[in-house]
């Protein structure tokens, strides 16, 4: 991406009603289950940006039929057999594409891919999935000794393992019920805490085999299974930059309507009750196994709290915006468990760091925790670091006093048309 940036004026009061795009999480997920099905089924509503563009070319890739059809996905499945593709396997920024996608190829019987990504992605580690993988049975290989991409898999017969999860990782539960799906025998996943279960709610809305029972997750190999449509509700993660947004803004009322309210994802709505915000939510439909809804923030002086880490998990992608609301908040904010964000799009802790610093905020680092001391920002510029949710947290961190946006266009990852949806609620009514 070309370097730019974008100057953003002190916004006035945010006033307005919006829907933000679908959710990455579901996006990514259906494409690969309406992949594997029989026949054809439609996504409505899916996130179309950066990382979910690269699963459907991926997919596309491996035999299944993907088009567009307006703001929805036409899907023409592959049965559960996927086709050799002819060239190396390009995943982009997307991990959750290159996670997910391991687990399904690593089953795929006689099939040679090779997977890649950018910069950001071959450094991400991989090892995490490819080692229960291969206690299944699976034949992959890489840099590092399969730690990092690109990564090559050539798809084997599976056995069922029983695995518990060293961390807490959503894409790694859901890369081996992936695999799950084509191996001999029961696939066992244990969580030491919840982690988003997106994965599991769409296994029960293709039909597909699971049961739950606590924190274990089984599976088992699957019978071909027909399309089914899929309706994708807006991505709380991308809500979440309005509502703090409306937080913190003075005289701001914001309502997101139509978003995700999974209880595994919402995490930030509990941080920022207790950190004193003024929001309501309600959970209006549960269209397929998801609950949707709205939720509403009105400007709220905020304070300093210790978050629970328990949370973080349910909240793993908003901790960027939790730090642009702890910045104004009063006293000190206490953020731990926060070694995941050291393998992000970026070091989300130390880019956390940087960019409070240079909005005039203290902040002390550790190697897995943030210590923020509140109270206010002043007008500074700010780097993504290639990051599309550090871009848009530290955008809405500056917004009462005015910041600069170096490199804008990587919140395109997961919102395009992010800044135009911000600066439309900027002195609305």
């Amino acid at each position: 991406m070309d370097r730019t940036h974008l100057d953003l004026a002190p916004c006035g009061p945010l006033r307005g009603v919006l829907r933000v795009p679908g959710d990455k999480s579901v996006t990514h997920r259906g494409l690969m289950l309406l992949a594997l099905a029989e026949g054809e089924g439609r996504l409505f509503y899916p996130l179309k940006a950066g990382d979910t563009l690269s699963t459907a070319w991926v997919l596309r890739a491996l035999g299944a039929g993907i088009e567009e059809e307006g703001p929805h996905f036409r899907v023409r499945g592959q049965g559960l057999r996927l086709k050799e593709p002819e060239d190396v396997l390009d995943c982009g920024n997307a991990g959750t594409l290159m996670r997910l996608i391991l687990g399904i190829l690593a089953g795929q019987e006689g099939v040679f891919a090779v997977l890649t990504g950018d910069s950001s992605l071959r450094r991400r580690p991989m090892g995490r999935v490819v080692e229960p993988l291969r206690a299944m049975g699976a034949q992959v290989d890489g840099r590092e000794g399969g730690k990092r991409a690109p990564l090559g898999v050539r798809g084997a017969p599976l056995r069922g393992i029983r695995y518990t999860l060293p961390v807490p990782s959503a894409q790694v539960k859901s890369a081996l019920l992936l695999a799950g799906l084509f191996a001999e025998g029961v696939t066992e996943v244990e969580e030491p805490v919840p982690t988003r279960d997106h994965t599991e709610r769409l296994f029960r809305h293709f039909g597909l085999p699971l049961r739950v029972e606590g924190n274990r997750i089984r599976t088992e190999k699957a019978s071909p299974f027909p399309a089914k449509d899929l309706l994708v509700p807006g991505d709380f993660s991308s809500a979440a930059f309005f509502l703090v947004a409306a937080l913190i803004v003075p005289g701001s009322e914001v309502v997101v309507e139509g978003v995700g309210l999974n209880p595994t994802r919402t995490g930030l709505l509990q941080v920022l009750l207790a950190m004193g915000a003024d929001l309501e939510w309600r959970v209006l439909e549960g269209e397929d196994g998801e609950p949707v809804g709205y939720v509403r923030a009105r400007y709220s002086p905020l304070k300093g709290v210790s978050v629970d880490p328990g949370l973080i998990p349910l909240m793993v992608d908003e901790v960027p915006i939790l730090a642009a609301a702890a910045a104004w908040a009063e006293g000190e904010t206490f953020i731990p468990n926060l070694s995941e964000l050291r393998v992000k799009e970026s070091d989300r802790v130390r880019a956390i760091a940087h960019n409070l610093r240079a909005l005039g905020v203290e902040v002390e680092e550790g190697p897995d925790w943030l210590r923020i001391r509140g109270g206010g920002v002043r007008r500074g510029e700010v780097e993504p670091f290639h990051d599309h949710r550090i871009a848009m947290a530290f955008a809405v961190a500056g917004l009462p006093v005015g910041v600069r946006v170096h490199e804008p266009e990587w919140a395109e990852i997961s919102y395009p048309g992010f800044f135009r949806d911000l600066l439309g609620l900027c002195g609305g009514s």
